[in-house]
Parts: C-alpha cells; structure tokens; sequence
C-alpha cells in the first residue's frame, strides 16, 4: 500500500507524476491558497506533506498523526517548529543547492539597482519628467565594479555572491560567518571579518543568513551606525534578521546611502511603510528564487526529499535544530 501524499501548493504534472510513482498523492486544487483551517482537514491520514509557508506547529501536528515528513519548498524552514516536529517524530527538509546561482542573480541585480539608481530613473522616464538638465549629476548613481562587499552569512548562496563580485566585478570581498570558510577564501580571495569590522569597511552590506534565534535582529541601530555613509545596505534573507525601524532610521537621518530590499519584516509589507516612499530604497515582493526553472527544480528536490523518506532511503536534505 503506498504512502499517502498532500501537496499544499501548485506544482507541475512531472511532480506530482514522480510523486504517484511511490505514494498516494492528494492535492490542494483550489485557486487561492489552501486555508489553515482546510489543510488540518485535508492532512488528517497522510504521511507527507510537501509545502512551502505553512506554520509546521504542535497544533498542525496533532491533526496529522500519521505525519512523518514535511517537505519545504524552500530553502528556508522558518516555518518548522522543530522541537515539536521532533517530539512528534516527524522530518523536515529543505531544496537547498537547486537556487544558489538564482538568489545571488537576484542579489546583484538588487545591488545594481540600487546603485546605479535604475527604478528611480525608470520612474523618472516612464513619468515623462526627463527634460535637459542642467547638472549631469542629477542621474549620478555608484559605481559597483572594485567597490568592497561584505558579506554577512557565507553559505552556498554567500559563496555564490562572492564568485559574482570576484571575477565578475573585480570586488573585494569580505564576509563574516559563525565560521571560516578557507576554501573561499582561497577561491575569491575573501577576507573573514568580525562585523564591526565588516560594517565599517563594506560599500555593500549584503545579508544573507538564516533566520535563527541568533540572528533575529542581527542588523540594529548599532549595526547601522557602523556602516560608511556611503553604503548600501541589501537584505536578501529574511526580514526578522533586521531591525526594521532602525533601518528606516537610518536612511532617514543619512547614516547609511540606501538599501535593496527583497525581504520585509512583515510581508506583504504594509501599504503606510516609509520605506515604500524612500526614492533611495529599492524594494521587491520576496522573489530570491521566484524563476520558473528554479521553482521547479524546488518543487521536485521538495519531491525527491519525500520520496527517500517514505521509501526507507531517508530524506536528502533534512534540517536540524
């Protein structure tokens, strides 16, 4: 008898037909997402639950006491309660791997844009306001090329982003992490900084760390005030990683230049946020990995992950506390 199988999300027919092959599979075909309320229903007799968003809770738990793994299609598992999952013996995974290479695009493209000022000047275009000027200097935006990046969290995407800035734009990369990473920097020439050290140096600060008890609010007013006046600040993370209000403190009162922003503290973000209204502030609805090849590739490790579980291989890409 195989193992029954709920898919909470849309995904493509190879999937779901790779799925098929090993389990009974069950999914959400309803246009808007599948409610909280619905899915506790749904997931009552099922062994897996291939996801992305929902709240993995005690509550969510006991309503599916056959559960054995919950699979992320994401690289982020903010999501989990791990202590009860593992009280409740269930796994959880992640796609990690499958979108290193799309996040840190996404990353350059946020740098880019908010150094050379390209939505800004878009607007500007696009609103019919270019006219002659008078001082070139109105359209002056910041050279990225041999700037300095610091790196705040090297994992795969950080190590991805530091390739990027090495050869792709003669940048000279620093990086902090909860540990060293010699073989990057043997590869990209990167420098390991504690953060003060890091903040007071980068012409970009880019975040890039899992959000963990450590790192809630790991960027602060202190953080900010260490930073060159000169600087960016781009979060491509998770926004409880930052001190929202101080952030928009801080552009505010000029500490730092401007910020690239792909994560909010509360998302959507709210329609009243300041940050909305900063012409020097580049702002993107959590797109990190939002390619159609990409999801893909998500969906279908998130698939694989089930799959090994619930055939006696175990899961690829389990997370951990």
């Amino acid at each position: 008898m195989k193992p029954k199988v709920y898919i909470s999300l849309p995904v493509k027919k190879d999937v779901k037909d790779y799925l098929a092959k090993f389990c009974e599979v069950q999914e959400w075909r309803g246009e808007d997402r599948i409610s909280r309320k619905t899915l506790l229903k749904e997931i009552a007799d099922v062994e897996g639950l291939l996801t992305a968003w929902h709240k993995i809770d005690e509550e969510l738990l006991a309503a599916a006491p056959n559960l054995k793994i919950v699979s992320n299609v994401s690289v982020g598992y903010n999501n989990f309660d791990l202590v009860a999952m593992k009280k409740h013996q269930v796994v959880g995974t992640n796609t990690p791997y499958v979108l290193d290479d799309t996040v840190a695009d996404l990353t350059f493209a946020l740098m880019l844009a908010a150094a050379r000022r390209v939505p800004e000047l878009d607007r500007y275009v696009k609103e019919k306001k270019w006219e002659p000027v008078k001082d070139e200097a109105t359209f002056f935006g910041v050279d990225v090329h041999h700037a300095t990046i610091g790196i705040i969290g090297m994992g795969r995407i950080g190590e991805a982003v530091a390739q990027r800035a090495k050869f792709g734009f003669n940048m000279d990369v620093l990086y902090h992490n909860r540990s060293r990473k010699p073989e990057a920097e043997e590869k990209y020439g990167a420098e390991y900084c504690d953060l003060p050290t890091l903040l007071k140096r980068a012409d970009f600060v880019v975040m890039l760390t899992p959000l963990t008890e450590e790192t809630y609010h790991l960027m602060g007013e202190a953080e900010f005030k260490q930073m060159k006046k000169t600087a960016f600040f781009v979060n491509v993370s998770r926004g409880q990683t930052v001190d929202e209000k101080a952030l928009i403190a801080a552009l505010q009162t000029g500490e730092i230049h401007g910020a690239a922003l792909d994560v909010f503290q509360t998302e959507p973000v709210e329609k009243e946020n300041p940050l909305l209204e900063m012409p020097n502030v580049v702002t993107l609805p959590h797109i990190g990995s939002a390619t159609a090849q990409t999801r893909h590739a998500m969906a279908m490790r998130a698939a694989e992950n089930i799959v090994s579980a619930l055939t006696g291989e175990g899961a690829i890409d389990p997370v951990q506390s």
